[in-house]
């Protein structure tokens, strides 16, 4: 199998999603099999970066110290299952900023392929809702759903072309994905 870029999404897809934001480390709460699914990953040869739209920085819910204590809960834990994550990518900017990093725009995605020094056209991107999708299409990754967080809803609203694939979480997305690179 060729090395191959996995990017996912963080809130709903890896952990528990909050309307109030994920503000400190006791409230990220990873979801039932996602942290040994990134464990399945890495063991399969995937590089795995994470992409994540943080816009509680902007709006002051939360520190950077503490976004950096969270992501250090979550690559702990990730490397417990025997996950490696290559690189973490966040926007720290709110909806109204007009960034090229937040998604649906495709700079976190891009500078994701850029560090892992893979193709796009070798990637893959996860995540729960449109924008991750919107994103994933416009940096020329196959866009990949899951059901969880905001996932269900969104798969009721997303326009479903040839691209998209949907699984119910990132257990299925990830076991799929591997059985398709053998």
């Amino acid at each position: 199998m060729r090395p191959r870029l996995l990017i996912v999404d963080r809130d709903g897809v890896i952990n528990e999603d909050s309307p109030g934001f994920i503000k400190a480390p006791q409230e990220w709460i990873p979801l039932p099999g996602s942290l040994h699914a990134l464990g399945v990953a890495t063991r399969a040869g995937f590089k795995i970066s994470i992409v994540s739209n943080q816009s509680g920085l902007a709006r002051g819910l939360f520190k950077i110290e503490d976004l950096h204590r969270i992501h250090a809960r979550l690559l702990r834990e990730v490397a417990q299952h025997g996950g490696i994550i290559d690189a973490i990518f966040y926007c720290p900017h709110g909806p109204q900023d007009r960034c090229g990093c937040r998604k649906p725009q495709p700079g976190m995605v891009r500078a994701a392929a850029a560090r892992s020094g893979l193709a796009l056209a070798d990637a893959v991107m996860i995540g729960d809702r449109e924008s991750d999708v919107t994103a994933a299409r416009a940096a020329g990754v196959l866009p990949v759903l899951v059901c969880t967080g905001h996932g269900a809803q969104a798969a009721k609203l997303i326009r479903r072309e040839d691209d998209l694939c949907v699984y119910p979480d990132l257990a299925y997305a990830i076991n799929a994905l591997c059985a398709r690179s053998t």
